[in-house]
């Protein structure tokens, strides 16, 4: 008799502590998401970063090409200053036209230098014009993400406090359980997803896996003589009316 009673207060006891380790469970699985939604919300502002980086990068370029280009455009102002200075030392007048198309030729590189620098300020001036409303963008972006990351931190810290308040709960329970009862419960909990023991209903059909258990299994539950799992899952198996 003494037995039976312990078999019943034992499974009583694994009713309490599984429903603490489900909710347990549940908890860590929320709280384990939450990291990879932080990491999710980085990567979408990391690329909303990328067209900034892409305009700083763009602009970067034209400022070297428009020093090549004014670097280009000074040499060859001093080459045809050079020329300029030539003329009245040469003494034919096909020296002296040759010299002149050579000045023509440089003048004339020259302007179209001049256009192609102007044209890359142009850009430059509307590249700049983006980057200060991308610069902009970002700054909300970030202070909506930095809020969200936020909260979700609190979260975290929320569910990591409602963890530990029934991590306490349950150690008060664990003491009344026998301790070879605890150890099968506990390895059947680790492997099956928090869920060790599990109510068998008015159908006979186990919680668990929600298949059917046969008579025999059922007989072997209500004489409460020792702990029964189920065939199909190997959760300990209980009969609500029989506690």
């Amino acid at each position: 008799m003494a037995e039976t009673l312990n078999i019943k207060e034992q499974l009583k006891q694994l009713v309490l502590l599984q429903d603490i380790d489900g909710k347990i469970y549940a908890l860590k699985t929320a709280k384990d998401e939450l990291p990879q939604e932080i990491a999710s919300l980085q990567k979408s502002f990391e690329e909303k970063k990328a067209h900034l980086n892409s305009l700083e990068d763009r602009s970067k370029a034209l400022a070297v090409r428009r020093k090549e280009k004014e670097l280009e455009l000074s040499s060859q102002e001093e080459n045809v200053k050079k020329l300029n200075s030539q003329l009245f030392s040469l003494k034919t007048n096909k020296e002296y036209q040759t010299m002149l198309e050579q000045i023509a030729g440089g003048k004339a590189d020259n302007s179209v230098r001049e256009e192609e620098i102007l044209k890359i300020m142009d850009e430059q001036d509307v590249i700049k014009t983006e980057i200060t409303k991308e610069k902009a963008r970002l700054s909300e972006e970030e202070k909506k993400f930095l809020e969200q990351k936020k909260k979700i931190e609190e979260r975290v810290k929320e569910l990591e406090g409602a963890i530990n308040g029934l991590t306490d709960k349950g150690r008060q329970i664990i003491p009344s359980i026998d301790k070879r009862t605890y150890a099968v419960y506990e390895r059947i909990l680790k492997a099956l997803n928090g869920l060790a023991l599990v109510r068998v209903d008015d159908k006979y059909t186990c919680q668990g896996c929600f298949i059917s258990v046969t008579p025999q299994v059922v007989n072997e539950i209500k004489m409460l003589e020792k702990l029964v799992t189920c065939e199909s899952c190997a959760r300990i198996l209980y009969l609500e009316e029989d506690l």
